[in-house]
């Protein structure tokens, strides 16, 4: 136990970020580095429960108590061999991951939850800066190759986990970088590429092959591929958005949230981009249809580049700062958050729908007309209705989609291979994460459906003991029981 009465002498301590009219400036990391001192005191609030529910609330089955408490010692090095027991990646986590453990401490039924989240980036920092995050290639080889489709989180993480069984590895990726939605999903300020770069050199060196600008099932014959390996891992993701179809949906201005995101980085790191295909929310009123993590990306990127106003709109009703009687704890709080981008700045508006785009000339778009709803029971179920007489218009030069994704692509390698899809259309898998066709597996957002990085990561470390027992007879590979 970290100390005996660490949760009675200190309180939780608050993420420091750069100050706003600072990091409105650029896009580099906007939170900071906590004070050592500050850190230690905050991993002693970890009371070492005899259940500790955060295992539980984590996919990965991260050993939080333990880590907490070697933090709380200075036991560094060891803190992060506890902590890469679990996790390939807690670098992403620490920073990307809405942290279900913390809504799972059980400090968190009558006080603030222990600051997890923190404590667990602060160690894997650390271990970067000290050196002791080294390559770590196989002793054997297997003989056995496995090609891996999709470079997000649970590709990454198979991928490393495979190749440390021994197996020849080749991760294919589509775009021209690795990464995934890692690379050209997140913001800069939200995460900054050197993070996932100087993982990526690790697995290089551990001998994992990465080939860009290969899209199977479009480039490259999928059936052709799975030939050629002894074992297939599909974690290209849920790729497909959700569309807004309604009238003046066509108007010039009206984007899906990844294509502002991604172009985005694609300019931070130089990439030209074409005139006619420049979307910038300089001098632009914008508006963001979508309340979760993808719109305040928006928000913050909409705010870098100096928009005259953003609007961001959810459809249900605003969630209560505590928790409601419905949602008690161990459940994840489904509670009124506050991201780092909408203390930038920004209107929200909750329990609100759209109903059409509105031309200004010249097929563009210059506002949208939007109108209050409420939830009522229907048939037995909540539905949304309208509030007669609250429609109006907001101003819009620019709107962004950002209402999550239904799912993999069903086209390209998936239609390909023939892999069956259940009735939202995710690719179906069995205990051992095999799909329906033999010697392809599955991870990730393309079975589960949009989710949580912690889930990638979690389901990518699965499969991979999945396909190591497939191609050995058994597998010695660590993995969280999902």
């Amino acid at each position: 136990m970290a100390k005996v009465t660490g949760f009675l002498e200190f309180a939780r301590g608050k993420q420091p970020y750069r100050p706003v009219a600072e990091r409105l400036k650029d896009w580099q990391q906007v939170m900071t580095e906590w004070e050592p001192a500050t850190l230690t005191s905050q991993a002693a609030r970890c009371m070492d429960c005899g259940i500790p529910f955060c295992h539980q609330g984590c996919p990965l089955g991260n050993l939080i108590p333990d880590w907490n408490d070697l933090v709380y010692r200075e036991r560094w090095h060891e803190a992060i061999d506890r902590l890469h027991a679990t996790n390939n990646f807690p670098e992403f986590t620490g920073t990307l991951c809405p942290a279900p453990c913390e809504g799972s401490c059980v400090l968190g039924i009558n006080n603030d939850p222990v600051t997890i989240k923190a404590v667990e980036l602060a160690i894997i920092e650390r271990a970067f800066e000290e050196g002791w995050i080294a390559p770590q290639p196989p002793v054997v080889e297997t003989g056995k190759s496995v090609a891996v489709i999709g470079s997000g989180p649970a590709g990454l993480a198979a991928a490393q986990q495979l190749r440390r069984a021994g197996h020849r590895v080749t991760v294919y990726e589509r775009d021209d970088r690795i990464g995934g939605l890692l690379r050209y999903g997140i913001p800069e300020f939200k995460m900054e590429k050197r993070v996932l770069d100087r993982r990526l050199a690790q697995m290089t060196a551990e001998g994992v092959e990465f080939r860009v600008k290969a899209n199977v099932g479009v480039d490259i014959d999928a059936k052709q591929l799975a030939a050629q390996y002894d074992a297939v891992l599909l974690t290209g993701g849920a790729t497909a958005p959700r569309d807004l179809p309604l009238p003046g949906r066509e108007l010039k201005g009206v984007y899906f949230a990844m294509q502002y995101l991604t172009q985005q980085n694609r300019r931070l790191v130089g990439d030209k981009i074409p005139a006619e295909q420049v979307i910038h929310a300089e001098d632009c009123h914008v508006v963001i249809i979508g309340g979760g993590d993808t719109g305040a990306d928006c928000l913050g990127t909409a705010h870098r580049h100096g928009a005259k106003s953003v609007t961001q709109l959810e459809i249900m009703p605003q969630p209560p700062v505590t928790r409601a009687a419905d949602n008690p704890w161990p459940e994840y709080p489904r509670i009124y958050r506050v991201a780092s981008a909408h203390e930038e700045g920004g209107e929200r508006l909750f329990a609100v729908s759209t109903k059409r785009f509105i031309d200004g000339g010249k097929g563009r778009v210059k506002a949208l007309e939007i109108i209050d709803v409420r939830m009522v029971q229907k048939d037995g179920r909540m539905v949304f209705e309208d509030v007669p007489g609250s429609e109006r218009e907001i101003r819009a030069d620019l709107v962004f989609l950002a209402m999550g994704f239904l799912g993999p692509e069903p086209d390209g390698v998936v239609g390909q291979l023939g892999v069956k899809l259940n009735e939202r259309g995710n690719v179906v898998r069995d205990k051992n994460w095999t799909t329906s066709v033999p010697g392809v597996f599955v991870a990730g957002d393309m079975q589960r459906g949009q989710s949580l990085i912690v889930w990638a990561i979690a389901e990518g470390r699965s499969a991979a003991q999945g396909v190591d027992a497939y191609l050995m007879g058994t597998s010695d590979l660590p993995a969280p029981l999902l």
